[in-house]
């Protein structure tokens, strides 16, 4: 392929092309909608699964998609933007998609590109919700597509941990102990209670059910999709936006977004990590570029390799493997570990030490003590960090709020702190080799002007950049502090700041005196 040209294979490829999208309302799906409409502008429709939450239509809660500061500058350039999208009311929960006949026959009548990103990323989730949202949703997905009389390509979307129990995660699919029809027989005829009681034998050597059913929805994907034109793409850790629409963009506080936040307003004082362990974290702008150009690159793979699978040629198939007997195909399904590279990686104990940094420079108004906190491996040592430095101030705070008549909250928050810190412990302890070739190779075969408008190289990623602005994007996007109230925050912090500093020299005098008086109460005994 010649590179050295100004076309746009992967415009090119979406021209004229429907797109429907699973989990459109979502993080991910934001920033994959708002990329799709500025910079393929040749797209004729994107349909968007949506389901009623809240008492909200589905036509209501479309229109708040474009509330958010990612689609400002969408809607400065286009005004058209929105009769280019559509939504479809489904849930995920529900047997095929909950879709009515006539939405189902208008998306496999038109759609020619599908990205499944619809899934539950609660990793606490109750096993019978998971499998049914990320295990069974992806089968009918797979089930629609087959229908589908003009598809080009299918993007399943999974996670860089699906495979959390192997110390190195090549780009391919891996079979599962469990059987993916079992499990989905299961969370439909076992009581939610008896689930419950067997969820951990079930789990196996996977620490949650999030990772655990990811896993089981790749299975269903490597066993049903075959002769299907579709990839698998594995994300890190995805956190705010690099510079794409906007610096720093960030809307849930999933992750270690929750722990800067908490650091950032003085809550968070320890966090168990390995510093020197990867942090597998990738900006979710250049994740949904890459994700993109997976979709082109699907496409071509199936294009040279395999015929091109419609409605009419896979009920071909069908009906002469129930003459003759199954019909083996040759070719893999495409797997996209989008990680970082091995020579540009951040470490956890950089990750800290630079978003403290960051911290310092970008005080919040809502931060209720001064930024300090520090990572440890040592269980112990972080269990007495958590006593010390976060029950027994929440304590002291929440006696003082009965005493002036108020409501006691801070304990109840560092219960619901400490839930999150123990559910991302299990990844900032430990260290994966991810291969990442295909999205390499991906990125080589790419045109200049497709790598400058669908960059996603992570060796050119400046972590200090990146950092910075997630951490700006943290105060201004999850804790609604306006950047323009820092230097109120500035004289705030500083109070903060000899606050802190004189509760440590008071806690100093006082374990010294205990100590003197210990020591001196010991020799008048001896």
């Amino acid at each position: 392929m010649n590179r050295d040209n100004d076309e746009s294979h992967i415009r090119q490829f979406f021209d004229g092309s429907n797109i429907f999208i699973t989990g459109g309302t979502g993080f991910l799906g934001k920033i994959l909608i708002s990329k799709l409409l500025t910079s393929c502008t040749g797209i004729k429709k994107i349909y968007l699964l949506v389901r009623h939450k809240k008492n909200k239509s589905v036509e209501t809660r479309v229109d708040e998609i474009f509330d958010d500061p990612v689609f400002e500058t969408l809607k400065r350039t286009s005004v058209k933007y929105s009769s280019r999208i559509k939504g479809i009311y489904g849930d995920c929960l529900q047997p095929g998609l909950g879709l009515s006949l006539n939405d189902r026959k208008m998306l496999t009548d038109c759609v020619h590109i599908v990205f499944h990103m619809a899934a539950t990323v609660r990793f606490d989730e109750k096993l019978k919700t998971a499998i049914k949202i990320n295990v069974d949703a992806a089968f009918d997905v797979i089930n629609l597509c087959k229908e589908m009389k003009n598809l080009k390509s299918v993007v399943h979307i999974s996670t860089a941990y699906t495979h959390c129990p192997r110390k190195t995660i090549e780009e391919k699919l891996y079979q599962t102990l469990s059987d993916a029809k079992s499990l989905m027989l299961m969370a439909e005829c076992i009581p939610e209670k008896l689930l419950e009681h067997v969820t951990s034998k079930l789990l196996g050597q996977w620490p949650n059910t999030y990772t655990f059913t990811k896993a089981v929805a790749e299975d269903v994907i490597r066993i049903s999709s075959d002769r299907l034109p579709v990839g698998v793409f594995r994300p890190g850790i995805v956190i705010s936006t690099y510079q794409d629409p906007v610096c720093g963009w960030i809307d849930n506080f999933y992750g270690p977004t929750g722990a800067i936040a908490g650091a950032g307003t003085g809550v968070l004082r320890t966090l168990r990590c390995n510093p020197k362990a990867i942090a597998n974290m990738v900006p979710v702008d250049l994740c949904v570029n890459s994700m993109i150009a997976a979709s082109w690159d699907i496409y071509e793979r199936q294009k040279d390799g395999l015929p091109k699978m419609t409605a009419i040629y896979y009920n071909t198939i069908k009906l002469v493997e129930l003459s003759v007997g199954p019909i083996k195909t040759t070719g893999n399904i495409p797997v996209y570990n989008f990680c970082t590279t091995s020579d540009n990686q951040l470490t956890w104990g950089e990750f800290t030490t630079k978003t403290a940094k960051y911290g310092l420079m970008y005080p919040s108004l809502k931060a209720i003590w001064y930024l300090c906190y520090s990572n440890t491996t040592n269980k112990a040592v972080h269990m007495l960090s958590i006593c010390f430095l976060h029950y027994l101030p929440a304590l002291v705070f929440d006696i003082l709020c009965l005493c002036f008549g108020k409501k006691p909250r801070l304990l109840n928050t560092y219960k619901k702190v400490h839930k999150f810190m123990n559910v991302i412990a299990y990844f900032s302890l430990r260290d994966w080799d991810f291969k990442i070739d295909n999205v390499q190779n991906l990125w080589s075969r790419m045109t200049n002007f497709d790598r400058h408008t669908f960059f996603f190289d992570m060796n050119q990623l400046d972590w200090d950049f990146f950092l910075q602005q997630y951490f700006r994007g943290i105060r201004q996007y999850l804790l609604n502090d306006p950047l323009d109230t820092i230097p109120e925050a500035m004289v705030r912090w500083n109070r903060l700041y000899w606050l802190h500093q004189s509760l440590k020299v008071t806690i100093l005098i006082i374990t010294l005196y205990i100590l003197c008086a210990f020591f001196m109460n010991l020799s008048k005994a001896i």
